[in-house]
Formats: structure tokens, sequence, C-alpha cells
């Protein structure tokens, strides 16, 4: 049995728990989907829906953190024959994967303690979790709905914090219990607002959002819940701006703890679909770009259900 977040040591000099000795270093998290998880995820499959779970690209524009927006031109080949070609794309554009890449923990390392992004990097990086993909039984809690019903609705652009208290009533009230090697999908609504946002209104959006607590509760229930995967429809995972006295939940999360994030996922029609089913789990694929030494990608995910 792998320890509990308690029980994790504790990096000197950073004062936060790490899993560098309990995780497989390029797959992190993802090292608790095994065949006989990924079967029983298979086995939820019942009415046959497939539901994307990506934004169009270039939905999100312009694009958050000052990222360019990618250029899409036809390039013709042949007399009969055309091709697509992307200049400037930001796998970070839209739906995304953060990879073991994505954040140092300052200067102690990424996940596993390499301290050096060119050595880090010449490993596979995100091409690791492409060779069997991101299949498990997904978990959509579905927070803005939840909040909705009680009275409480959250905006989405008012940089809530969500706790890991609200997951674990938000859990109780849809029926449905976490497992081990499950991808948990968090809805804060952002997507469905951003939507019915102008193109004006969109330009400052990356500074401010509702998002996951960033403190050690919410690191601990995630670890604790063993989840290989926790996801959400919001830029960051994480309340924004944050909390320095709190710190960072993508430290916490990706360099310390080694597990995959996901964010900007489209979770709209998913969490109207699941709410007239009453079923909050689902058959949850991806499979992220197969770029050696990458630090990101597309989602490239869907639901079945």
């Amino acid at each position: 049995m792998r320890p509990a977040y308690d029980l994790l040591p504790v990096l000197e000099g950073l004062g936060l728990p790490h899993a560098w000795d309990v995780l497989d270093h390029e797959l992190g998290s993802l090292s608790l989907l095994t065949p006989e998880l990924r079967r029983e995820a298979a086995a939820l499959v019942s009415t046959g829906e497939s539901i994307s779970l990506d934004l169009p690209l270039g939905l999100v524009d312009p694009p958050l953190y000052g990222r360019a927006a990618h250029r899409h031109r036809h390039v013709q080949v042949g007399r009969n024959t055309y091709e697509d070609v992307i200049d400037d794309f930001n796998p970070q554009s839209g739906s995304q994967w953060d990879g073991l890449l994505h954040v140092r923990a300052r200067e102690f390392g990424f996940f596993g303690g390499e301290t050096s992004f060119e050595k880090a990097s010449r490993g596979p990086g995100i091409s690791r979790w492409a060779r069997a993909g991101i299949v498990g039984r997904g978990v959509l809690l579905d927070v803005a709905r939840w909040a909705e019903a009680q009275g409480s609705p959250i905006d989405p652009f008012s940089g809530h914090v969500i706790g890991d208290e609200d997951l674990r009533t938000c859990a109780d009230q849809q029926g449905v219990e976490l497992r081990t090697g499950d991808i948990l999908c968090v809805r804060t609504g952002w997507v469905s607002a951003y939507r019915s946002l102008d193109a004006g209104s969109r330009a400052s959006l990356a500074s401010r959002f509702t998002g996951l607590r960033a403190d050690a509760a919410m690191a601990r229930f995630l670890w604790d819940g063993q989840v290989a995967a926790v996801a959400a429809d919001n830029p960051a995972l994480e309340s924004t701006p944050g909390d320095q006295a709190v710190g960072s939940l993508h430290r916490r999360l990706i360099p310390l703890l080694g597990m995959a994030v996901a964010e900007l996922l489209d979770l709209d029609a998913l969490a109207a679909r699941c709410a007239e089913l009453a079923r909050w789990e689902f058959l949850f694929v991806a499979v992220p770009l197969p770029l050696a030494g990458g630090v990101s990608s597309p989602a490239n995910a869907l639901a079945v259900l």
C-alpha cells in the first residue's frame, strides 16, 4: 500500500510532502490505471453515447496567459491534394493536459527530483502518457449545478474557492463515490459562462476565476482518494488569484505528487446528460500527443456513457 498523504516524506527546504519514491517518475499518478481498472471502466458503458470533452481549437480567444494564437492554413501539395499546416500552435491554448515537465518545484526539481529542465526534457515527457492513453473510470462532480441547487450559485469569474469539503458534499449529493484510479472531473461553470461573453469581455479573464483551493487539504483529498487524474473546466484547475500564504496547487500536485492535471475541458454537454441519466460515472478516454519531451498536450478526451 502507498503511504497516506500525511506520511509522505517532506521535501527539505520546501516543507511540502512528495511522492518521488512512490510513483513511476514518467507516469506519475497514471500508474494507478491498471488493466483491471480499465476493464471495470469499460463495463460502465451502457448507452454507448460518446461526448467530446475538447473545446474547439481557437475558441479561447484571445488565448490566455499571453499565449500566441495558432494560425491555420491550407497547402496544396498536388493537383488534387491538400494539407493542413498549423503555425504557432500551443498545446495549452485550449483543452489540455499539464504534463510532469510543466511545473518545477522551484529549485528542488521536477517530479522525481531532476532539477535541470534540459536533462528532464530528454526523457519521454508527455509521450509516455500517450503509450497506453488515459483510460479509466471518469467521475463528474458538477459543483456549479450543485451550488445552484443549494441556492448559492457560483460566479465562475469571481475567484470563488472550492474546498475539499465542497467536493465531498457534492459527491454525496450526487450519490457517487470516488475510487482508486478515477479521473475526477470538476465542473465550475467557467466554459459555459465564457461562451456567453463577447470578444471584448474575454481579454482579462485569466486573472480571476473559480477553482479548487490550493491548500494541503485539497492535495490530501486527491492523494488519499488515489485519483489517477484531476480535471476541470477552468483555465488552471485552482482558484485564481491565489493566496501566497496557501501556496500553489500546481506545485503541490504536479512536481511533488506526480498528478496528471487537465484544464479547460468542455464538461457542459456531459453534465447535462449525466443529470438526465442521474449517473455521474462513465468511461473516460484520452490520448495525449506522442511528443517526446513534451510538456503538455491537447486533451483529446472523450466520455463514453
